[in-house]
This record gives structure tokens, C-alpha cells and sequence, in this order.
């Protein structure tokens, strides 16, 4: 359910050295802040906290914007931003009683079931859940000019290795960033495309029509999936969480650090994944695939926390999926030997979590590692069944199966 809270008048004191004589104890009533709130963001989230506190809930401490209340076997989730409230819950009335008691305290707007939020669009069947961005994706072609344009079947060339291209013509740096910067936005429900957006991101500072057809090819991907998104299956059963994270070898020609792919589900629904360059060159495929193990360690840890806040219960460890059985021994040899001497230290976490009972981690043969995608351009058909494989689908068919 979404709740939009409508926020009160604000009045604020004359500032130190601007003080009006003979009308010192006056104020101002604000009007319009900055950015567009009507509230200062610390103020609203202060008295929302003490506010949802007061009805029993508890922040969770691994995710601030996530509060939730239990009672008798019963969870409400609220999720916040700004002054737009997700609720949810494993009971209706529990739900409704909630909204009749910040109805007391707030004056709300409640927009019903959550079907677009943030342009995210959304839909709830009784099997599945669908994410996509269509009509944000249609507004992006348009305001590029390739809403007519011919469609391609992969977002980018087979091992294409993109340069400065110092030599090029260069392009309006301003409209290049718009694009990128609203093709990073597309990536929170089109995984697939993370990579290559990635990779076009690195070119902000001097594009050239070199790295714009590029951009231009990943929009023709875009034009040809416009009703892709991810599929989310309602599942009753327990709650297993289980990742897979890969990495290229020097991969990025100009300094040769490596991309990392990691990817989470719960169950079978994907729930995180992330494609980004390492901060430190590796000397080998086993050193880059240690350190890509220990970021996914990082982020299976905060996922594992959240959700046993969330489901108010301990989850198992978390296992993770890695194609490297050199890495894997790695991980799991805490006796420093000559291929970890000269690993800096923070990326033995990893080692850690694994003698904790954190994380368990099992090797997958190179074909069904599905980070694969997100740290290289793959051949077409490979990366048609990879993206079947992290969970992204034609939508379309998907709803009118349902």
C-alpha cells in the first residue's frame, strides 16, 4: 500500500545579522524550501521516527528507511521515503488499523494497492510480482530520439573494450551524461544492462561519438526489451538466500583493474546484484575472483541481517556460488601463503565469515554462474540465457500467463 503524508506549515527564526529591528520575536512562515521539500529532511524524519515508535515499530538497524512491528505472529513493514510510506503486512486489518492511527496523527492520501512508485511499475497477481520500467524506458528514447529505432538483441558488441579515444570527436558531454545518467536508473529493474551501462559510465568526463554509439546501441536494447523486467514468484515456503559472484580478468584496457558481478536471491527472485570495476589492479583470475567473493561477503551479510530483522527469526548462511576452485581454496585456507601475501587485508573478510558459519561457499561450473553477465558482453545467445537465468523476462507473456 502506498501512503503519502501531506506535510504542515513551517516557520523558521531571522537569521543571526538579518534581524528586523522592532520586530525581533517575529518569524518566517516558510513557503518553499531547497530542492523542493516544503520540510527540512532532518526535522520530517525525526518526528516520523518518534511518530512510528510511539505505535510499537522498530527501525531496523541494518536499513534505516525499514520499520516493522510484530504482533502475534503478525509483521507490517513500512518502508519510507520521504513522506511517501510502502506498508505491508501479513495481515490486512492490521494494516488498515495502522493507516487509522497515522490518519490521527497526519493528514494522508491513500493511493490503494502499489501499482507505480518512484517509475517503477508494478504489478501483483496471485503467482507472481512484476518490476519494469517501461514507460520510463519509452521517455528515455524519446528524449534521445530513437523511440523509432531499429532494435538490437544484446546491449553490447562481444568483447568490445572501450577506450579514451583521445583522437576522437568529441560530443556534448551534457546530453551524454542525461543518457547514461537515466540508463543507471533503468538498471534497478534491468540488471542485464548493468554492465554495459557500467562501462559507458567511465567515459563521462570527454565522450566522443565513439562511446555515443555505444550508448546508442545499449538504447537500441532498451527499444527491442522495452517490456522486460524481473519476475518475483509469491512463495510461501522458507526463506533461503543464496548469491553468485564472478569476475573478469583486467578487463578495462586503459588500467587494467577488473569488474565485479555479484547477484542475490531469495529463494528463486532476485533481490541485488551489482556490476563494478575493483579499486585495485589483480595479478591473477584467482585474486580477482577472491576479491568479487569478498564484496558479494559484504553485501550477504547486510542482506542477511535485514532480512532475519525483517522476518524476525535467524536465517541460515548464506551460500554463495563461485566458478573459481583456486579462489574457493583461497577463502577457506586461513594459513598465509605466497598467493595471499600481497592481497591487501580487507579483502580477507571474506575468510572470517566462512570459519563463523556466515557463509558457505560451493563452486558452480562456468555456465551456470549467472554474474556472468554482469561483468563482461557476452555472445547473443549466451547472454539471452543468462538473462533468463538472473531472473529477467518478457513481461508481457509472463502477465498473460498469469
Amino acid at each position: 500500500m502506498v501512503v503519502r503524508l501531506d506535510t504542515s506549515e513551517v516557520y523558521v527564526t531571522q537569521l543571526e545579522g538579518f534581524i528586523k529591528k522592532g520586530q525581533e520575536k517575529k518569524v518566517y512562515k516558510l513557503t518553499k524550501a531547497l530542492y523542493g521539500l516544503r520540510l527540512a529532511p532532518r526535522a520530517w524524519n525525526a518526528r516520523l521516527d518518534k511518530c512510528l515508535k510511539e505505535l510499537g515499530f522498530k527501525r531496523c538497524l541494518h536499513e534505516q528507511a525499514v520499520y516493522t512491528k510484530s504482533v502475534g505472529g503478525n509483521v507490517i513493514i513500512v518502508g519510507v521515503y520521504v513522506d511517501d510510506l510502502l506498508v505491508t503486512g501479513s495481515d490486512k486489518r492490521k494494516i488498515e488499523e495502522f493507516k487509522l492511527q497515522m490518519n490521527k496523527k497526519f493528514e494522508m492520501s491513500n493511493l490503494g494497492l502499489l501499482s507505480f512508485y518512484l517509475g517503477i511499475e508494478v504489478n501483483q497477481g496471485g503467482m507472481f510480482t512484476t518490476l519494469k520500467q517501461s514507460a520510463y524506458a519509452k521517455k528515455l528514447l524519446d528524449k534521445a530520439g530513437m523511440l523509432n529505432c531499429n532494435s538490437s538483441k544484446y546491449p553490447m558488441e562481444y568483447k568490445l573494450q572501450l577506450d579514451k579515444d583521445e583522437g576522437g570527436k568529441l560530443v556534448d558531454a551534457t546530453e551524454y551524461r542525461c543518457v547514461v545518467g537515466s540508463l543507471r536508473y533503468l538498471t534497478h529493474t534491468r540488471p542485464d544492462i548493468s554492465y554495459s551501462v557500467g562501462v559507458v559510465s567511465r567515459f563521462m568526463d570527454k565522450p566522443t561519438v565513439k562511446h555515443q554509439q555505444v550508448v546508442k546501441h545499449i538504447l537500441r536494447y532498451v527499444r527491442g526489451t522495452i517490456d522486460h523486467g524481473l519476475v518475483y514468484v509469491n512463495e510461501k515456503s522458507g526463506k533461503v538466500l543464496s548469491g553468485f559472484s564472478d569476475s573478469d580478468l583486467a578487463g578495462d584496457v586503459i588500467d587494467r583493474r577488473s569488474t565485479d558481478g555479484i547477484c542475490f536471491y531469495l529463494n528463486k527472485s532476485l533481490i541485488s546484484w551489482a556490476s563494478k570495476k575493483q579499486r585495485v589492479v589483480a595479478l591473477s583470475s584467482c585474486e580477482a575472483e577472491y576479491m568479487a567473493a569478498t564484496t558479494a561477503a559484504c553485501q550477504s551479510i547486510w542482506l542477511r541481517g535485514l532480512l532475519e530483522e525483517i522476518l524476525g527469526h535467524q536465517v541460515g548462511p548464506v551460500v554463495l556460488h563461485v566458478d573459481n576452485k583456486s579462489a574457493i581454496e583461497l577463502m577457506k585456507n586461513p594459513v598465509l601463503h605466497g598467493r595471499s601475501k600481497h592481497i591487501d587485508v580487507r579483502f580477507h573478510f571474506i575468510r572470517e565469515c566462512i570459519e563463523r558459519g556466515k557463509l558457505v561457499v560451493k563452486h558452480v561450473v562456468t555456465q551456470e554462474q549467472r554474474a556472468d553477465i554482469l561483468t563482461k558482453a557476452l555472445r547473443r545467445i549466451k547472454f539471452e540465457e543468462m538473462r533468463k537465468m538472473i531472473g529477467v523476462e518478457n513481461l508481457t507473456a509472463v502477465t498473460s500467463s498469469s
